[in-house]
């Protein structure tokens, strides 16, 4: 388990009820004392961005599901900070947020593809303590983001991919039900 703070991934444990987290990985994008901050990177929502944005919509880049907070916002990750202007360095080559118009305007010129941004709608939070006492709760498996998994090609596979790369018993964990009592 690794330190709690910025730019580490939570990986939902495989026996997390919650239906808002269940085999979810995510980003943490903010940690402090008064509450925490993410994206979940693993649950992909069912319009595209062009579908919510009319300044897009010629655009199909997908958006993802960031979490159950403010569910009419928009948020970004992205690794262009050679393009867009500033966002907040989380883990070398990966930014979250910048300059929205950059963005549209850099879309629409076809200067960023879809494998340099991911967009969310809504986004993941705690409020003071919440994380810590669902971590001592062992709700979270905690390790360091890279770009491979928050990046990934294949979304659905990244909560898998995130905790064979701890290889042990967290491997094992991928093939866990996800109700035991099912078994």
């Amino acid at each position: 388990m690794v330190e709690v703070q910025s730019g580490i991934l939570l990986i939902s444990d495989p026996f997390l009820k919650d239906p808002n987290f269940l085999r979810t990985v995510v980003l943490l994008c903010e940690h402090q004392p008064e509450g925490s901050l993410g994206f979940i990177l693993n649950k992909r929502y069912e319009q595209t961005i062009g579908e919510l944005m009319t300044d897009l919509e010629d655009c199909n880049f997908p958006v993802y599901y960031g979490g159950p907070v403010q569910k009419d916002t928009i948020h970004f990750l992205h690794q262009r900070p050679d393009l867009i202007e500033d966002g907040h360095n989380i883990i070398d080559g990966i930014y979250w947020g910048g300059d929205f118009t950059e963005v549209v305007e850099l879309i629409k010129l076809k200067k960023i593809s879809q494998n340099d941004i991911r967009f969310f709608i809504g986004y993941s939070g705690w409020g003071e303590q919440q994380l810590e006492n669902e971590l001592q709760e062992k709700s979270w498996i905690t390790r360091e983001a890279i770009r491979q998994l928050v990046f990934h090609k294949n979304t659905d596979a990244i909560w898998r991919d995130a905790l064979k790369d701890l290889g042990g018993e967290y491997s094992m964990m991928t093939n866990y039900p996800i109700d035991p009592q099912l078994n």
